[in-house]
């Protein structure tokens, strides 16, 4: 039972609805703030909001590992510069209701302490939001206080990202040093960050700077991928352990305090018979709002801990004995056979009981790939067309990934010491028969950065990690204007499906985007274009990013 999670849906006060702009507008002076911000229950009850704005981010499309039922302009290459955005408004609203607390939180009559735990949660979400606006814009307005109608800020120009991302760093280490620790939260306040989160996304984001610099060619990439080294050992140092089984990790059998993996998480309700909050996803899933590729699925490793493809998704020079060539491929599961027990985790088999039925390729169901996602699913929940799982937003697997990575690109190698306790935790969960070992690469001509890669590229399969991670690469050019497959096509196999209906190469796989229908423009698409309506309330002062038009 998840009773704790009543606290998301506490009454939301007048002091923080929000104007439809993005930098709110609303004067303060009509705030209801006499009897309010007094006392520790007036924290919790304003933080709460922080909670229930926070976005699940379900089922991202954005790059080649899956798709949608309908084609996503960010991945094909066709989005256009938009009038407005969610992208760019939600996240200044949440950048707002942080900057309230941080300014009225001031008069509560609590000791430093516990103000400070609850401006550190304050700090967290304002970090949270100004890290996916940087992922997105580059330079973005760093807005630290509440405005009014007159505030000058109102058209303040970008600021520089480096400014940014001090800020970001700034933000998480002062709520590292105020949060609780994973192991002090009351059990009754599962949910609520903690050091753990503060840490871990400050190695996220420093991971994500430093290598986006490296990789772009850019200076001083160096401090921050030490910043993501020592923020993930700090979080290695909390007692968190991986969950014993990756399948059920994204289900909500493994919701709760006793999940030493969760770090943060977006909170659901109680249960499908009593639900307090509750989310369609596993529905969505059924109904092919994110079908894997034929791109993810061939990232994956053979059990014998060698590849076919790369992480770009070209052809690997060593190949495992197991792979069996497209061509070659007799029926729709040959290509999940003898894997990395992740794929079979994430993706059902044909006849495997899935969607209420047993899997049969098809684009009418469940996607326009054929494949079946299986991570973050589960039929119970399906058949009421609800689901109270926790999204997992932050998880000690990831924390483990960042230090794998941060350690490589830092110093151009990684001891087995080091991948015993990171990539090899993820293995061994799995029970994946080989490990990553220096001298496994080596005998086998492999590349020690590409099976990092690769690593992070299966562990976090659609939770919404592989775009950004092709931006910050620097691969996206090479990698998105590829086309995207689906399953193999053997008549017996798909029933009731008509060949002649389907885009087929000729090796009978399915063609679910051409590579002509696709683009990537590195002089544009690194970055988002900046939303009309964003730099006329700027009175201009914010530009447009590079050839955005």
């Amino acid at each position: 039972m998840k009773k704790n999670k009543r606290l998301y849906l506490l009454p939301v006060f007048l002091y923080i609805l929000l104007a439809a702009c993005s930098i709110d507008r609303k004067p303060e002076s009509i705030l209801p703030d006499d009897d309010f911000w007094n006392t520790q229950t007036d924290l919790v009850n304003a933080t709460n909001r922080l909670y229930q704005q926070l976005a699940p981010n379900w089922n991202d499309t954005r790059s080649d590992e899956s798709v949608a039922i309908s084609i996503n302009t960010v991945s094909n290459g066709t989005r256009e510069v938009p009038a407005t955005s969610t992208d760019w408004s939600d996240r200044y609203k949440e950048i707002f209701t942080a900057n309230n607390i941080l300014l009225k939180g001031q008069k509560a009559n609590v000791a430093d302490e516990i103000k400070n735990r609850y401006f550190g949660e304050a700090r967290f979400f304002r970090a949270y939001a100004y890290l996916n606006l940087l992922q997105k814009y580059g330079d973005v307005p760093l807005l630290l206080k509440t405005l009014d109608y007159n505030s000058p800020e109102l058209f303040m120009p970008r600021t520089p990202r480096a400014e940014v991302v001090k800020q970001i760093y700034e933000d998480l280490d002062f709520a590292a040093s105020w949060l609780p620790t994973m192991a002090a939260l009351p059990a009754a306040e599962y949910g609520r960050v903690t050091r753990s989160a503060a840490w871990a996304l400050k190695a996220r984001a420093a991971l994500y700077e430093g290598t986006r610099l490296k990789f772009h060619g850019q200076n001083g990439w160096q401090e921050h991928l030490q910043a993501a080294v020592q923020a993930a050992s700090n979080v290695m140092g909390q007692g968190h352990s991986l969950y014993p089984d990756y399948r059920n990790l994204f289900l909500s059998t493994a919701d709760g305090p006793a999940n030493k993996e969760n770090i943060f998480v977006k909170v659901y309700g109680e249960s499908v018979a009593n639900p307090i909050l509750t989310h369609s996803n596993p529905r969505a899933l059924a109904n092919g709002a994110n079908a894997i590729t034929r791109n993810q699925i061939r990232m994956y490793l053979y059990t014998d801990g060698l590849p076919a493809f790369n992480t770009d998704n070209a052809p690997s020079s060593v190949k495992s004995p197991f792979f069996v060539p497209e061509q070659n491929e007799t029926s729709y599961n040959t290509i999940l056979q003898n894997r990395d027990p992740r794929l079979t985790a994430t993706v059902f088999l044909m006849g495997e009981n899935s969607y209420g039925r047993p899997w049969i390729p098809s684009v009418s169901i469940g996607g326009r790939t054929s494949y079946g996602v299986k991570k973050g699913y589960i039929n119970a929940d399906d058949l009421s067309q609800r689901s109270v799982a926790d999204r997992l937003l932050i998880r000690y697997a990831e924390v483990l990934l960042i230090y794998a990575e941060a350690t490589y690109e830092l110093t151009g190698a990684v001891s087995d010491v080091d991948l015993n306790k990171t990539i090899n935790l993820l293995r061994d969960r799995v029970g994946m028969p080989v490990k990553l070992t220096n001298a496994f690469v080596t005998a086998n001509n492999l590349n020690m950065r590409e099976e990092i890669r690769r690593e992070r590229t299966v562990e976090l399969a659609l939770e919404g990690f592989r775009y950004d991670d092709l931006i910050r690469w620097k691969t996206a050019e090479t990698v998105l204007p590829k086309e995207l497959l689906g399953g193999k096509f053997v008549a017996a196999e798909w029933v009731g499906t008509n060949p002649n209906t389907l885009n087929l190469n000729a090796n009978s796989i399915l063609i679910v985007e051409p590579s002509a229908s696709r683009s990537f423009r590195a002089e544009r698409d690194y970055l988002y274009p900046v939303p009309l309506n964003e730099i006329a309330l700027s009175k201009n002062n914010v530009v447009q990013n590079p050839n955005w038009k």
